[in-house]
């Protein structure tokens, strides 16, 4: 039996401009974008209608699951929770990260995000979630176990991103001491002696494992169809680097050299939506606004923070002279998902499917109004 929605009076964002007009979602899929207002269906009242957020990084599950150091609270209940706070920030397709690599001093033990894993996915199943869950695995890959944790998931159709990680001293996210001294010292209350038995380790593990791992998962991922991401990437080097592993998602870099090349030779260049919001990056590192001011941003994710993702395109819209609004939505929309071969969603386009959300924004934060998964209203 065919089901349509008509939404009425809206400013439809598409990637080149703003329609003010109505749709027409049939069966899960736009059917139809026209000028003017229909005499039926939902008045939106001048609200903005953009497409469903596709956000491609997000460590929010993990506060959810582990709220307190060493506290594990229950799977279901932390992905529901989750869940929930991803759709009403207009996220539709979330790539939740899980974590391979860990030891004694943090991370979580082998097993425990396969566990994890199947938990999003039983959750789908018994329609508990609201949002498209998918995974991306962030692998540590100086961190000896790496391996082990990453052939947990060596079947799973749900893992569509992995990203290269290593968060040794004195390169890449911590290319000073002093970020990395706040970050490890005193978070973790590690007295001086402590504290350098910890940097020789580390350091050890990098040296030992990194180019091997890093070799090693880019190659399973190429097997497998999987796009794969950089991390934090400070050099040109590291880019050359990332180039030889296939990378199409450089993640967060730390220098404008990087990014500047990572986006010349096609890649995405990812930032944090919270960074836009702050100004600045938490651990000192590059602008994610200067970086939009240069042309080399492509995509933005939520990080830490999912109404971000909605916040930071109209601040870059507000206040970068080159970004008109469109274009600030493709970074959380159109282009993460063509990054990861979603091409089903990201826009507003016939035929495409009904990821939608209406957003109401005078000026300051938006609110999310409503929000449509495949022509279902979810939130």
């Amino acid at each position: 039996m065919t089901t349509e929605t008509v939404l009425s009076n809206a400013r439809i964002v598409l990637e080149d401009e703003i329609v003010n007009g109505s749709l027409l979602i049939r069966d899960g899929r736009i059917a139809d974008i026209s000028e003017g207002n229909s005499a039926n269906g939902e008045d939106f009242e001048g609200d903005y209608l953009i497409p469903g957020l596709v956000e491609l990084h997000t460590d929010h599950l993990e506060g959810h699951y582990s709220p307190r150091p060493g506290l594990r609270w229950n799977k279901t209940a932390a992905i529901q929770a989750h869940d929930a706070q991803i759709v009403t920030s207009g996220i539709t397709t979330v790539f939740d990260c899980l974590r391979m690599g860990a030891d004694e001093d943090g991370g979580f033990e082998h097993g425990e995000m396969r566990e994890m894993a199947d938990a999003i996915q039983k959750a789908e199943q018994e329609g508990r979630l609201r949002a498209e869950h998918l995974i991306h695995l962030r692998c540590e890959v100086s961190a000896d176990n790496v391996l082990a944790h990453f052939a947990d998931f060596e079947d799973d159709p749900y893992v569509r991103l992995v990203s290269l990680m290593d968060h040794a001293p004195g390169q890449r996210q911590f290319q000073t001491m002093d970020q990395y001294v706040f970050y490890y010292q005193k978070k973790r209350g590690l007295s001086d002696e402590a504290f350098a038995r910890f940097i020789e380790k580390r350091l050890g593990e990098s040296a030992r494992n990194s180019t091997p791992h890093r070799s090693a998962i880019a190659k399973v991922c190429k097997e497998r169809g999987i796009t794969v991401a950089s991390h934090d990437d400070a050099t040109l080097a590291h880019v050359d680097e990332a180039i030889e592993n296939g990378v199409r998602l450089a993640e967060f870099p730390t220098s404008f050299d990087a990014a500047k090349a990572s986006h010349t030779h096609g890649m995405s260049v990812l930032m944090g939506a919270p960074n836009v919001v702050r100004g600045k990056s938490h651990s000192g590192n590059i602008a994610a606004r200067d970086l939009a001011e240069r042309g080399v941003l492509d995509v933005l994710s939520s990080d830490y923070v999912p109404l971000s993702l909605l916040y930071a395109p109209f601040i870059l819209a507000d206040e970068v002279e080159t970004i008109s609004l469109s274009k600030a939505i493709a970074m959380v929309t159109a282009t993460p998902a063509r990054t990861v071969s979603l091409n089903d969603r990201g826009r507003i386009d016939t035929g495409l499917r009904a990821d939608l959300v209406r957003v109401f924004r005078d000026e300051g934060v938006p609110v999310t109004r409503s929000v449509w998964r495949e022509g279902r209203r979810v939130a």
